[in-house]
């Protein structure tokens, strides 16, 4: 069979489930950094928080417990990049060895479906994850530039140039946290995609599932609450 005879065995129901996957995640990403003025998310909010955190930097002595925070973040970024690394090389694994992928076909459905199309399948989950991991690796490298910016604000308040350096470096920060959020919606969605394995209306449900937990994190939670409570 040819790759377009196997592509047909994809049905309509499975493009239109592959197409919304991709859909809702590339929307939902857009909504939540672009939400209205009268119902920001979670990371609207906490941008605010990083401006705030880095007007009150210039004045702080020592800047000990700033410098530990900003490590902190650079560690969870790292522990993320590392994790959907190793993510991607497990399905990059199952990919390359037929025989695994075949026992993986064989638990999920008793149909003879060929194992091309569960590779596309998979393919899908890793593009999720390699998103996801680039997400990471660069919100790493965007917090190390706050961290530089950080320790270039003169000590002395009253010099012309520590509010707005300290301004760049909150900038600089908030950038570093949307990438990193980003990637973790990528991870949330890599698992959903792995419900494609079941079939088309799975991977619906979990897309579904996916998006409404990302939303209800972002406007509905209680740190949502805690932050509008000032």
């Amino acid at each position: 069979m040819t790759l377009f005879d196997h592509l047909s065995l994809l049905g309509l129901a499975d493009g239109i489930a592959a197409g919304l996957i991709v859909l809702v995640w590339a929307t939902i990403g857009w909504r939540i950094e672009h939400p209205g003025a009268k119902k920001p998310s979670v990371t609207i909010l906490m941008s605010q928080r990083r401006r705030d955190w880095m007007k009150v930097f210039v004045t702080r002595q020592p800047r000990i417990f700033d410098s530990q925070i900003l490590a902190g973040l650079r560690e969870g970024t790292a522990f993320f990049a590392s994790t959907s690394l190793f993510a991607i090389g497990g399905v990059l694994a199952l990919l390359g060895n037929t025989e695994s992928l075949r026992g993986v076909a064989a638990g999920v459905t008793d149909t003879q479906i060929p194992v091309l199309i569960w590779q596309l399948k998979l393919a899908l989950v890793a593009l999720f994850l390699t998103n996801g991991f680039l997400k990471f690796v660069w919100a790493n490298r965007v917090f190390g530039y706050c961290a530089v910016v950080m320790a270039s604000v003169p000590e002395d308040a009253t010099d012309p140039i520590a509010f707005p350096r300290a301004a760049q470096a909150a900038e600089l920060n908030i950038r570093a946290a949307l990438n990193f959020n980003r990637g973790l919606r990528s991870m949330y969605f890599a698992l959903a995609a792995l419900a494609w394995l079941l079939g088309p209306q799975a991977l619906i449900i979990a897309t579904f599932a996916a998006a409404w937990m990302i939303w209800a994190r972002e406007f509905s939670s209680t740190p949502r609450n805690v932050l509008l409570g000032d």
